[in-house]
């Protein structure tokens, strides 16, 4: 298959899985702490990686493993403890929302760090985008005085590290293969996921049942939605753009908020135009 098709089939399955992550995430807080739920993520995507791709890291030169660390440190481990911790506190459909800002991040960095040009209708889409952001945050919290919506900020700044993470990727990383960008990630953040899942207590919860049933959950986001997607997610920014890439998060929102509708979440009239906005000002932003 070629490239021009290839790359949408990527992008169709990253969406169905990356959308799913959300719902993931909120039934694997049923039972775990933040903490402990972004390590065992981050554990068990590496333990499936490196099965599979371990002789793939004698590929990576020297000189590119900081690289590695930068990238497995923008776009896995602080984003797995920041949507963690937020979804403590508002839905999971709004977090999907929210995480589509990363194709205008990616925009804005691209810009100001890697001296990629920018059109003016872009600029009006960095505008139209952060309108629909603060409607659909503002709007939330009034009607959902029991959500800390300050916790939005987190997945702002997540959409904001995985914004840097593609354009590093783009840029200094195109001529790995993308089993040995994404077991070298996960082989630097190993030693760290042990450390924080070690003092958050999880040994000492081990045993009860809801806590079993959510690190199943967690499995299947680990091994899934992170290790075999972040696979896809680096050959799609290969084969096509680091925008072209991060505009799967036009389609995660709908993925996650056909499961928040199973899960009884549900937006204001307002949010949903607040989503809408946000799409608009990604369009604009990701347009060549």
């Amino acid at each position: 298959m070629k490239s021009k098709q290839l790359k949408w089939v990527y992008l169709i399955a990253l969406a169905f899985v990356w959308g799913s992550s959300f719902i993931l995430i909120k039934r694997g807080l049923v039972g775990l702490t933040p903490m402990q739920l972004g390590s065992l993520r981050i554990i068990f995507a590496a333990i499936f990686l490196l099965i599979i791709g371990f002789k793939s890291l004698s590929k990576i030169p020297l000189h590119q493993w900081k690289y590695i660390a930068l990238t497995a440190t923008l776009g896995t481990f602080i984003p797995a403890f920041l949507f963690s911790i937020a979804q403590t506190q508002i839905d999971s459909s709004v977090s999907a929302i929210l995480n589509s800002l990363t194709p205008l991040n990616t925009m804005i960095l691209g810009a100001l760090a890697f001296g990629l040009s920018f059109k003016r209708s872009q600029v009006f889409g960095v505008i139209i985008g952060l309108i629909g952001t603060f409607l659909l945050i503002i709007n939330g919290a009034i009607h959902h005085p029991e959500q800390n919506y300050y916790y939005a900020i987190l997945v702002i700044i997540a959409s904001v590290c995985y914004a840097t993470n593609v354009n590093l990727i783009k840029k200094y990383l195109s001529d790995l293969s993308p089993l040995s960008i994404t077991t070298g990630n996960f082989l630097v953040l190993l030693f760290p996921a042990l450390i924080v899942l070690f003092f958050s207590g999880f040994f000492e919860v081990i045993s009860v049942e809801s806590v079993q049933q959510s690190v199943l959950y967690i499995m299947i986001l680990g091994v899934v939605g992170t290790g075999i997607a972040n696979i896809i997610f680096f050959k799609t920014i290969q084969i096509s753009s680091p925008v072209f890439a991060t505009s799967v998060t036009y389609l995660i929102p709908v993925v996650a908020f056909s499961w928040g509708l199973l899960d009884n979440e549900m937006l204001t009239p307002v949010q949903f135009l607040g989503a809408f906005i946000i799409l608009v000002g990604v369009y604009l932003s990701a347009k060549k």
